[in-house]
């Protein structure tokens, strides 16, 4: 059986499947979607970009996740410098309920692919993170109306997230820390080391604490707050850090294990989460036979 090591770099490489790309505006949504050329039903997940940052930053990381099979969707809304991460994570739970609700890519032949809605996820990083916990802990329509000073939660949603990642989490307003307490499905953690932008502290080590359900702590020990975007961008100049290939690829092996495990089932990836891999720390809060 390989290594935790020897299964993230596997999986930090290209996947089998060939990608196609497509435009989240065609249904109203700004953002981009990246899906295998075919599937029937398929994972799906939804990814928030950083403060300022646009969704093309992360084009590399979304084309890397369809390649092994998870339809990867972007919202690119939400950019300014007042932006609103409430109103991020609503375009978070839209972009996966259009990837859950509508047959994606295909060609004149017909050839398309469609996803399983009991296998969506979602994954951020630094403020999308924070909106990727806020939507998660979004609960179904019939339940109760939250009581005065409750972790927060918002109501009205039909669909089912099954797992969540963050990357570089920064706290958000609403609080991410909050709202960690009602979310209770697996949740991967990956913090950056010599982020100065979203400390470990500061971001994902309180929010992988307060986590409801398994909960995974994961450092990268030499990465910076911007390790896994790609290409310039004027934010740069505001945000410290700049990008790594070494934690971009670290981060695409331990990302896609996580979500291949979680929402497919796939048990020769359960130990990409809390095993060892060089370079970083794990800490476990919370732990199942799904984790």
């Amino acid at each position: 059986m390989a290594s935790a090591k020897q299964t993230v770099s596997e999986l930090g490489r290209p996947g089998p499947y060939p990608v196609l790309r497509g435009e989240l505006a065609l249904v109203g949504l700004p953002g981009t979607v990246f899906t295998p050329t075919s599937g029937e039903g398929l994972p799906a997940i939804a990814f928030g970009h950083d403060w300022l940052n646009p969704a093309s930053r992360y084009l590399g990381l979304l084309r890397h996740l369809a390649s092994w099979g998870i339809v990867a969707a972007a919202p690119d809304t939400e950019r300014g410098p007042f932006a609103s991460h409430r109103r991020l994570a609503t375009d978070l739970r839209t972009a996966l309920d259009v990837c859950s609700s509508v047959r994606l890519g295909g060609t004149a032949r017909g050839a398309a692919v469609s996803v399983d809605p009991r296998r969506l996820g979602l994954a951020g990083h630094g403020m999308g993170a924070g909106a990727a916990v806020l939507a998660a802990s979004v609960t179904a329509h019939d339940t109760r109306v939250q009581a005065v000073g409750e972790p927060y939660w918002e109501s009205g949603s039909d669909l089912t997230v099954k797992a969540v990642a963050t990357i570089a989490l920064s706290e958000s307003r609403p609080s991410a820390q909050d709202a960690a307490r009602a979310v209770h499905v697996p949740g991967m953690h990956l913090a950056f080391g010599k982020d100065l932008v979203a400390p470990p502290a500061a971001g994902a080590q309180p929010v992988a604490a307060a986590w409801a359900g398994p909960s995974v702590l994961r450092t990268l020990k030499k990465a910076t707050h911007l390790g896994i975007v790609e290409g310039k961008h004027w934010s740069d100049l505001v945000l410290d850090g700049k990008p790594e290939p070494a934690t971009a690829a670290t981060v695409r092996g331990l990302l896609t294990g996580f979500l291949l495990h979680h929402l497919t089932g796939e048990k020769r990836y359960a130990d990409v989460t809390d095993g060892s891999v060089k370079g970083t720390d794990v800490r476990v809060y919370r732990e199942s036979s799904t984790v």
